[in-house]
């Protein structure tokens, strides 16, 4: 379930609230109990790994691909 980062304009804190996308709309209460909270925008960071091109799949370096340009 997605998490969504809210902050409370009346006491300052952020909070997170996990529900349904389809409810992503919805107001939310801070823990103080103030209604009066917006949704921030959040990034999203997606990793991964970088791999090494495998053997004779091409590429390298120089104008032409690796090839001999001469």
């Amino acid at each position: 379930m997605p998490r969504y980062e809210y902050r409370c304009r009346t006491c300052g804190s952020t909070f997170e609230v996990s529900r349904p996308m389809a409810e992503s709309a919805a107001p939310a209460a801070c823990p103080s109990g103030h209604d009066d909270t917006v949704k921030l925008l959040s990034a999203v960071a997606v990793g991964g790994t970088k791999s090494a091109p495998s053997p004779g799949a091409g590429g390298g370096g120089g104008c032409c691909g690796g090839g001999c340009c001469g």
